[in-house]
């Protein structure tokens, strides 16, 4: 697994412009920046084993959790408990740009998938996360 590390997580997430990049896969977590385009979202999906802690660092959406719309905006925190329906949306003008921690990692490490398509297009990394129990 890979070593300690010290990342500005602020800074990475404002500057990473990719749909989603993984930035630290540690042994029992992982640390992912996203960035979803205006009117985009993160597309709706469950989560059996892992549990996601999003940190919203700018821009304005909404989580949908088991089908209820909650607003979000800069300072935010959702957490999603493993076994929650749930998706996020961009809602604003500008890029939503978000740091979010998985636990255990949900992601194979090093990935970065430029746009949405591109993400739900990676089967590998899809069976990756489907895979952890």
């Amino acid at each position: 697994q890979g070593m300690s590390a010290v990342i500005h997580v602020d800074q990475e997430t404002e500057e990473n412009g990719n749909f989603r990049k993984v930035l630290f896969t540690g042994a029992k977590s992982q640390l992912v920046a996203m960035s979803i385009p205006p009117g985009g979202e993160i597309g709706e999906e469950t989560h059996d084993h892992v549990e996601q802690t999003l940190y919203f660092h700018s821009g304005e959406g909404e989580a949908v959790l088991d089908g209820k719309a909650s607003p979000l905006a800069a300072g935010d925190v959702l957490i999603v408990t493993p076994g929650t329906r749930h998706n996020v949306r961009n809602t604003g003008s500008a890029p939503l740009k978000i740091a979010t921690v998985y636990a255990p990692p949900n992601h194979i490490d090093g990935r970065v998938h430029a746009t949405k398509a591109e993400a739900d297009a990676d089967h590998e990394d899809e069976a990756f996360g489907h895979g952890i129990v």
